[in-house]
């Protein structure tokens, strides 16, 4: 490992360079005398290349973009990027709120390209703590993806924006690596794969599975290609958007959500799927035309596309004669059946993951009894008392911050939370309320009596089957995703 010249140590350093933690540099970048550096293994910022489908737009307005609803004359802005690209005028002229992914995607890179706190095509392989004089910093490895070279910084401050990974349900194990068996996060990478498939059949009611099933009908349109959309969901219900049902991606609602007792924040995460489970009502009507238009003056069932809700895959596997094997089970009647098909693609969301570097601090961290991060408001780790350093989270907490964990939206506002805490000053000044709906009761946030089993109650009653601890996609690509609503 090189040694060179010491270094003072980082007042904070990022590991990983995804929206969130792209936010903090960006927020991070201006402010005098504040060190930062933000790593990435990747050569280059990429922002779900595997979604970033031709007309898909994201689900939050421009504004969730990586500074402005907390500086909005920040140079990393939107704004400033589009007067960057000479796109000012044709941007207004659109009047759309909501901006085409790929057009998301690539003011990220640009962002990150120009932002000299970013360094790309850097792995940290190992953080590590290490105490002294009363003090302690951590020690962390860094490794050069293109030459292999080994270095070590040290920092005052870490921040965890890792992102999170592809699920992959335990009834489709057997699949794991088939060649037309992926998860929808490789699908425009994987899409050639499904050439010569008779029948391809879409797993997921999130907006990933609509998108993928939308594409699916466009590219497939009277070519007798059977395309079938398979959810454990009673229906496909759109996500919540109305205006008040949006407060809930608020820093009013992590508040509160924040004080509830595990047991009702767990429940709740479940029960409020159609927050950010659910594909946007825009994406199924373009479905519903679609299907209309290619039926006219022909019956509907001659049309080969299957929507088939309500019917959970309970095991997978390659058939015997070739093709695969979907053994289902249909929720409310019990009635099972097995469903042949020659290709699918996984909607299945995303979870949290803890990175391999974390483990030489994983003794040192006070984990909950389930394996999670225990996190406080300014989104830091406990730890043992042993460890003083600040160790936070970006898109980890969804178990302690609730459904706008992982919504661009409130991206900016975590980012600035963070940087207050780490500089102990208002480095941004942030609003004491955000929300008109007022989510405790008056004077209080305590959760009455009963409310745990109430909220459970809930949970069992509304959620859809297919509910599990995954994180929907950055990460269901929804709008608890970093793909944003």
């Amino acid at each position: 490992m090189d040694t060179p010249a010491p270094q003072p140590p980082y007042d904070l350093l990022g590991v990983g360079i995804g929206p969130f933690n792209l936010s903090l540099a960006a927020l991070a970048a201006p402010v005098p005398g504040l060190r930062t550096l933000f790593c990435d293994q990747r050569p280059e910022f990429r922002w779900h290349p595997g979604m970033l489908v031709d007309g898909a737009r994201m689900q939050v307005p421009f504004l969730a973009d990586l500074v402005s609803l907390v500086d909005p004359t920040n140079p990393w802005s939107f704004l400033n990027y589009l007067r960057d690209q000479d796109r000012l005028f044709p941007f207004y002229f659109a009047e759309r709120f909501q901006l085409p992914r790929r057009e998301y995607d690539h003011y990220c890179r640009w962002a990150a390209e120009r932002l000299g706190n970013c360094r790309f095509g850097t792995e940290v392989t190992a953080l590590h703590w290490t105490a002294a004089g009363g003090g302690g910093l951590f020690r962390v490895e860094l490794t050069d993806t293109a030459t292999g070279r080994r270095t070590e910084v040290h920092a005052r401050n870490l921040a965890l924006g890792v992102g999170t990974r592809p699920v992959l349900p335990a009834a489709f194990t057997a699949l794991d690596g088939h060649p037309r068996a992926f998860h929808s996060a490789d699908y425009l990478d994987r899409r050639g794969d499904l050439a010569g498939a008779r029948d391809i059949t879409v797993v997921g009611s999130g907006q990933s599975g609509a998108e993928v099933f939308l594409d699916l009908l466009r590219r497939h349109d009277g070519d007798g290609v059977r395309l079938r959309w398979l959810t454990r969901t009673r229906a496909l219900a759109p996500m919540e958007y109305s205006k008040l049902g949006l407060e809930h991606f608020t820093p009013d609602y992590t508040r509160y959500f924040h004080s509830l007792p595990e047991p009702v924040r767990n429940a709740l995460v479940t029960a409020q799927w159609q927050l950010h489970k659910a594909a946007s009502a825009e994406t199924l009507a373009e479905i519903h035309d679609h299907l209309y238009e290619r039926t006219i003056g022909r019956p509907i069932d001659t049309a080969p596309v299957e929507i088939t809700p309500g019917t959970a895959v309970t095991e997978a596997r390659p058939g015997p004669c070739g093709g695969l094997e979907l053994h289902c089970r249909h929720g409310d009647s019990g009635a099972e059946h097995v469903l042949r098909t020659d290709a699918v693609v996984l909607a299945t969301g995303y979870r949290a993951a803890r990175p391999a570097a974390l483990e030489p601090l994983a003794r040192l961290i006070d984990w909950d009894r389930d394996g999670r991060y225990r996190v406080d408001l300014d989104h830091r780790v406990a730890t043992r008392p042993e460890l003083t350093g600040g160790l936070y989270v970006q898109n980890a907490e969804l178990h302690t911050h609730g459904v706008g964990t992982p919504d661009l939206g409130l991206g900016a506002h975590r980012a600035a939370v963070i940087l207050n805490a780490v500089t102990g000053r208002t480095v941004h000044r942030l609003p004491a309320r955000t929300a008109w709906t007022g989510f405790a009761p008056p004077g209080t946030a305590a959760v009455p009596a009963g409310a745990v089993a109430a909220v459970g109650a809930a949970a069992a009653e509304s959620t859809p089957a297919e509910s599990t601890p995954a994180v929907p996609r950055p990460q269901e690509l929804t709008r608890a995703a970093t793909v944003g609503r």
